[in-house]
């Protein structure tokens, strides 16, 4: 019985995330590294252009700092709806 999420689909949502942000590769390199990640900056290239598949902590590592980062975030601006009270002013 097979648990969890395969590491195609994991490289395809993480690389989703990803490309949402802002991030450079070497910004996101940097937040990976400063977590414990063991991979250099080319590699997280081309995993990023699934050109390589990294092992599962690796993965994991970086998924977690795409995360960290998007948690960071102030929180998008949402839209009103009709009966919501207006700012005065």
């Amino acid at each position: 019985m097979t648990t969890g999420m395969g590491e195609h689909e994991q490289q395809r949502r993480t690389c989703a995330a990803f490309r949402s942000t802002s991030l450079s590769t070497y910004e996101l390199w940097l937040r990976y590294f400063g977590l414990g990640g063991n991979v250099g900056e080319e590699e997280i290239d081309a995993y990023l252009y699934s050109s390589l598949l990294l092992p599962p902590f690796e993965r994991d590592i970086l998924a977690l700092a795409v995360n960290e980062y998007i948690a960071d975030l102030p929180p998008a601006p949402r839209a009103p709806y009709s009966g919501t009270e207006r700012p005065h002013g």
